[in-house]
């Protein structure tokens, strides 16, 4: 595609300018599961952008208002953990981006091993059926957190997967998934990668910035101890690019063929060396909405939070009830998460192309235009639940898995 011709009507400033850039071609006939959500709505316009011809997208929930409605673009509504309907998608397709995933630690339990490692086996198993030769699967850093910093780590430097516990149900389905599907790899007839973001931004987010935000417009978002925990972000459409990227490298007698590689925005970040601080940025943003910044406010000390997230979590076992403070949150909000991305620089030919010195401030103007002003009209958060934004979408995930299960 030249870069005269059609983009999304939805792209930010600094993402029109980055699609303008030259790119290696992408397949013809693409597929893209859980399409529609933050990170594979924006993978699908990528492809396009870039020259696909086809991109199939397949997801629980339909495609909503900022869903590029393009003729290359078919979106088919349905489960992860359909088989006949995931086959039908993925037949005649070059490559498939595997991004249905239930996300973060709020969903019902069941829910992440039916969409996270079931639905995987399904996709690789839909593959194999038709014929289609490569895999880049959507994985998560978490499934190698064990609650200690991970301070500069390569990715052979974390805790190899299996591990014997986790921190969550997500990390533990996830890495059940990623490690299934990349035992799958047998070229040339199935070939797969993995491919990790770490604490995904940008316009359009619909999990981590607007929880963030909706705490603080109520009041309630506190820095958790000392505050100078280190950690790295990564831009929507670099995560998207590293992935399109992967798919390059997927041939016989590739060194990524089987592996796990994190994406981030690298050296672009305030630290060259890859990392920021991750209160600081937080409180840019809620400061730049227009909210009290979190300076003005007592820091909550570690020692009185760790023993309410632990009633927390009893109660919310108890009463079958999510709620935000729990230990889960406490450990990932206090610890060092930062990466050494040189193995995707090396293998992937990876570089950010969206900037952090521009991703990040143009992200918070983002929703300080688009966000705020509905904010403003429901004042909808609370200790025990999320965004109603982010609920409204795990339920409609939970509601056309769990039918399907049945």
């Amino acid at each position: 595609m030249s870069g005269t011709e059609a983009r999304s009507p939805h792209l930010s400033a600094e993402q029109l300018k980055a699609s303008r850039q030259k790119f290696p071609p992408v397949p013809a006939v693409c597929v893209v599961t859980g399409g529609t959500g933050f990170v594979g709505s924006r993978l699908v316009e990528m492809l396009v952008e870039r020259g696909a011809k086809k991109v199939r997208v397949l997801d629980v929930v339909p495609p909503g208002p900022l869903c590029w409605q393009d003729p290359r673009i078919e979106y088919t509504v349905g489960s992860i953990c359909d088989a006949a309907l995931v086959a039908k998608v993925v037949d005649g397709a070059d490559c498939v981006w595997h991004m249905a995933a239930a996300v973060g630690p709020f969903h019902p339990k069941p829910l992440y091993r039916q969409v996270n490692y079931e639905g995987t086996m399904t996709v690789v198993a839909a593959c194999r059926a038709k014929g289609v030769h490569k895999i880049v699967m959507s994985s998560s850093p978490s499934t190698r957190f064990d609650g200690s910093d991970v301070d500069g780590l390569t990715e052979a430097q974390m805790p190899p997967l299996p591990q014997k516990r986790y921190l969550q149900p997500y990390a533990e389905t996830k890495a059940e998934a990623e490690v299934a599907c990349m035992a799958a790899c047998e070229p040339p007839e199935l070939m797969t990668v993995a491919v990790a973001p770490h604490q995904v931004y940008g316009p359009r987010d619909n999990l981590f910035l607007p929880n963030m935000l909706e705490t603080a417009g109520t009041g309630r978002l506190r820095i958790f101890g000392k505050g100078r925990n280190r950690i790295c972000f990564t831009h929507n459409d670099n995560y998207c690019h590293g992935l399109i990227l992967a798919e390059r490298v997927l041939y016989e007698g590739s060194p990524a063929l089987g592996k796990f590689y994190i994406i981030t925005d690298a050296h672009t970040h305030p630290y060259e060396q890859g990392y920021l601080y991750f209160w600081e940025e937080v409180d840019k943003a809620v400061v730049g909405v227009g909210f009290p910044s979190m300076y003005s406010k007592l820091h909550y000390p570690i020692w009185l939070l760790w023993p309410l997230a632990c009633l927390c979590d009893l109660i919310g076992y108890l009463f079958n009830i999510q709620i935000k403070l729990n230990r889960f949150n406490i450990i990932v909000l206090t610890m060092h998460r930062w990466f050494d991305v040189s193995a995707a620089q090396r293998d992937l030919k990876y570089e950010p192309i969206i900037p952090y010195s521009v991703g990040w401030p143009e992200t918070i103007a983002w929703f300080k235009q688009h966000w705020l002003p509905g904010f403003r009209e429901r004042h909808d958060t609370s200790l025990l639940g999320i965004a109603k934004a982010s609920q409204a979408k795990i339920d409609v995930q939970s509601d056309g898995t769990m039918k399907k299960q049945l």
